[in-house]
């Protein structure tokens, strides 16, 4: 068998990676050497009664006693609430060629799409008219639209 031939270039590199690692390995000592120790107290940090981190803990005769029981755990019931069905607004704009336009709500001056299909009567740019909500594919489309 052959000797691997060890050139001028693998000899430097040789000689880099082991000052590398000195170099590393004097960083570690170093490091050590000037750290406080102290293990697990020295790294404990503490929330006070404002949300402000502290290193002192927390003074006990400050501390409130919680009643496990008295926690809710889960989402609320939803509450659903008796709205009017029927909106009123005014026609902001309306395309009759092809058909679609959209209604502003006097009350909260939301937009809500309206197509021809969803119409009662005829309506025309800001007319006032009363309507209905219905969930389409892109949020809330207002059906059953009718003159005032």
């Amino acid at each position: 068998m052959a000797r691997p031939q060890e050139t001028y270039s693998k000899k430097e590199k040789e000689k880099k990676r082991l000052k590398k690692r000195e170099e590393k390995q004097k960083k570690k000592e170093l490091r050590k050497a000037q750290s406080k120790g102290g293990g697990l107290d020295n790294m404990l940090v503490y929330v006070d009664e404002n949300g402000h981190f502290t290193d002192t803990p927390p003074d006990p005769s400050k501390k409130v006693k919680v009643d496990a029981e008295s926690i809710v755990i889960g989402v609320p019931k939803k509450v659903e609430e008796e709205i009017d069905p029927i909106h009123q607004g005014k026609v902001s704009f309306f395309d009759h060629s092809k058909g679609f336009g959209f209604i502003l709500d006097n009350l909260d001056q939301e937009k809500y799409f309206v197509h021809v299909s969803g119409l009662i009567d005829e309506i025309e740019e800001n007319d006032k008219v009363s309507f209905e909500l219905e969930k389409g594919m892109k949020g809330l489309n207002a059906v059953r639209v009718k003159k005032i």
